[in-house]
Parts: structure tokens; sequence; C-alpha cells
């Protein structure tokens, strides 16, 4: 492996860890109805595990409720159990025609411990990331030692594995702090 392979190979895995909390955020309740919440949904539709999001279609309706109107109208009970057995946190309501979850307000107690819950995802993926850096630097030695690179051409590599470290951990800290605002706005 080359230097250039290292680096873009590490930055790919760093993109990879910032792309997964912002999914891991898309998640994370915040008072307003939110269709990312329903990914991990997933439906038995005739003997095929198949996501929710496939199988209906998902409005927000008022910013509090989230209505499901699933395209096939027999499935409207195993829909139900899907979102039950999703444990979601909300219980879902329906009429015989759709679903409807409605979100409740979060207390500012719930706000804080979601907001904490938010800053250690945030943390966590500075960890991961930090750990790619850990993993670019060894590998940057085993180059060092086969190719018998030059002293300043490895100072200069590991300057450059620095600077994608700290752009990456300033993307997480910016993606935390919004979605910490985000939760903590009412």
């Amino acid at each position: 492996m080359s230097v250039e392979e290292m680096l873009v190979n590490g930055e790919e895995k760093m993109e990879k860890a910032v792309n997964s909390l912002k999914k891991e955020f898309a998640g994370v309740r915040t008072g307003r109805a939110n269709p990312l919440i329903l990914d991990k949904v997933v439906v038995d539709y005739y003997g095929v595990p198949t996501p929710l999001r496939q199988i209906s279609q998902v409005s927000v309706q008022d910013g509090q409720t989230l209505v499901i109107a699933p395209y096939d109208k027999s499935i409207l009970k195993e829909i139900e159990k899907a979102m039950i057995k999703a444990e979601l946190g909300i219980t879902p309501n329906s009429d015989g025609i759709v679903i409807r979850l409605t979100f409740p307000p979060l207390t500012e107690e719930r706000r804080k411990e979601i907001s904490k819950d938010v800053k250690k995802m945030g943390e966590e993926a500075k960890v991961a990331i930090r750990n790619i850096r850990r993993d670019m630097t060894d590998e940057l030695k085993k180059i060092e030692k086969a190719d018998n690179l030059p002293e300043d051409a490895v100072k200069d590599n590991q300057d450059e594995i620095q600077k994608l470290t700290d752009k990456y951990i300033k993307i997480i800290d910016t993606v935390t702090s919004e979605k910490e605002k985000e939760v903590l706005t009412v």
C-alpha cells in the first residue's frame, strides 16, 4: 500500500464515521415528527421483511404527527405490529385506513437527557476518528520501514494525517452542536 492509498482509505473511513453519526442522529427523537425515525421499522410483507417506507406513504401532519398510509390496506395490522416491535416509544393509532404516530412534546428534563445522549454519540464518533488516525499512523510506520522513506516525508505525512483528523473532528463537533440545538429548541 502506498502513502496516497493509505491517506485516501483513511479519509473514506472518517467520512463513513461522520455519515454513521448523522444517520444515528436522524433516529433521535426531538419532539417533532421525523419520518427518518421509521427507518428501523421492518414489516413482514407476505413473508418478506420489508422496510416500512417502501410499502407505505409517510407524511408529516402539523409537525407533531406522522401519517402512514400503506399502499396495500390489508397489511395495516402487520405495520402496527412492526411499529410496536421496533420500540419507537410512540404508540401507533390506526383508524383502519391510515396509522398516525403523534409525537408528544418533550419535557425540559427529557430534552436535557437527549442532549447528553447526542453529546455521547458525538464523542463516540470522535473516538472512531482517532482510532482511524492511529491505524493510519501505524500503516505509515509500516510503509516507512518497507519503503525506507526519508524522515521529512514521514513528518509531512503525519501532519497530513493530523489535518484530516482535525477536519473530521471539527465536522463532528458542528453536526453534534446543531443536533443539540435542535433537541433543546422547544
